[in-house]
């Protein structure tokens, strides 16, 4: 198991490795493919697993919440501005030419507003997809080493036993009785 005090930041590849190795180096029952795994250790590093991945989710969390509060700043400075090019315009409402240009400049500053708002929004966007990608990427590396993991172990299985590897959950259970395959062995 990963010690986290000698460690602090071990991956999750390290931890995904330590279970591998746990359950490679299990022993196996006797006259069965199953193995004896620690279940306090396999559960530790589960935990280890749970307390880690997290920190990855978190990050780009921490990410979306920051450009939100861009993109509502940006919606109140907004907002404000046009109230006050309204106010202006109002005061102006004697002189047609200056309510034009206030009505034209008010369109300017919100439709500039909205641009930073939408670049904000898309560079944000932009940022989450890619850590959810180098997740993505974690997450197939990982899959890929606990599926090689699984077929180092059934080649092992067929190696040790002689016999072709029969898939135990997808054969129905026949419900024998232990004390009849005891009988079995003495006669």
């Amino acid at each position: 198991m990963t010690d986290n005090t000698q460690n602090p930041t071990a991956g999750l590849l390290e931890i995904l490795d330590d279970l591998a190795a746990l359950v490679e180096n299990a022993r196996t029952s006797p006259l069965s493919t199953n193995v004896k795994v620690d279940r306090e250790q396999a559960l530790g590093l589960v935990a280890e697993l749970r307390e880690n991945l997290p920190t990855q989710v978190a990050r780009a969390d921490d990410v979306l919440a920051d450009a939100e509060r861009t993109l509502a700043d940006a919606h109140r400075r907004a907002e404000e501005i046009v109230a006050t090019a309204r106010a202006r315009a109002i005061e102006l409402v004697q002189d047609e030419q200056v309510v034009v240009q206030a009505e034209s400049r008010a369109a300017d500053i919100v439709a500039e507003a909205e641009r930073r708002a939408a670049g904000l929004r898309a560079d944000a966007d932009e940022y989450c997809d890619g850590r959810l990608a180098d997740f993505e990427a974690d997450l197939g590396r990982l899959t890929s080493q606990v599926q090689a993991g699984r077929a180092k172990l059934a080649e092992r299985l067929e190696t040790s036993s002689g016999a072709p590897r029969v898939r135990w959950d997808a054969v129905p259970d026949p419900g024998w009785p232990a004390d009849d395959e005891d009988d079995r062995r003495s006669a």
